[in-house]
């Protein structure tokens, strides 16, 4: 089973890691999971390394790309970054989006004969009501984007993973922080709190005054669980 997307998919530093909460469940025994989630990318980037998840030959393959594209959009600190460091030959758009995440479909379905699960968006921030601009926003975005991957799943005849209905509904029945703005320092003090003073990301999400996440983009144990749950469904369909 090849994993194929950003940060929240490598599971590293402050990021749960899904992927090991799936591996050891006593179900998926039969499978080996191959991890291919790299930090920072867009869907662009996710179609750019393909060539190592089809080199695998995966009989399943679950893609979470989107929401370091949304973060483009709504902040232009976060685009200014991303151009540089993923080396982005256009400005970030929806259309764009689609363009590359649909391409990714198709190639896995071409070369592949594995099922392929397209997963939408979880929740940035957790104020889904919030008239804060920044997290208003993303909450659309999100929304948009999460609408993309459906589109594309039903076109491509892929299968759906509802993780921004999933994580939406959980968010709404205990809302809390609001994502008011994106700063890189807090993400590599997190990192360092974790990677280096070897500090629980749940105890760092606490610290931090999140629910469902350590940062407000990454998702702890309570919401990482909710997305292993919501790919064990897929696995089993």
């Amino acid at each position: 089973m090849a994993c194929l997307g950003s940060s929240s998919t490598a599971g590293k530093g402050q990021a749960f890691d899904w992927i090991a909460e799936l591996r050891q469940r006593p179900g998926n025994g039969q499978f080996e999971f191959r991890n291919f989630g790299v930090g920072g990318d867009l869907a662009y980037n996710a179609l750019q390394r393909l060539p190592d998840v089809l080199a695998c030959r995966p009989g399943k393959v679950i893609v979470w790309v989107g929401g370091n594209d949304v973060l483009t959009l709504v902040s232009r600190k976060v685009w200014r970054f991303f151009t540089f460091w993923k080396r982005l030959p256009r400005t970030p758009s929806p259309d764009w989006f689609h363009e590359n995440l649909a391409e990714i479909a198709r190639r896995l379905k071409r070369e592949t004969a594995a099922d392929i699960g397209l997963c939408s968006l979880p929740p940035i921030g957790e104020a889904p009501d919030s008239d804060d601009p920044f997290q208003s926003e993303l909450n659309w975005r999100i929304k948009e984007y999460s609408a993309i991957v459906a589109a594309i799943a039903h076109e491509e005849y892929c299968g759906y993973i509802p993780l921004h209905e999933a994580l939406g509904e959980a968010v709404r029945a205990s809302p809390g922080r609001a994502f008011t703005a994106f700063n890189f320092l807090p993400f590599y003090r997190d990192a360092f709190r974790v990677l280096v003073l070897r500090q629980h990301p749940d105890d760092v999400a606490r610290r931090n005054g999140w629910l469902f996440h350590t940062d407000g983009v990454h998702l702890n144990s309570r919401a990482g669980r909710i997305v292993a749950d919501c790919i064990q469904k897929f696995i089993e369909a």
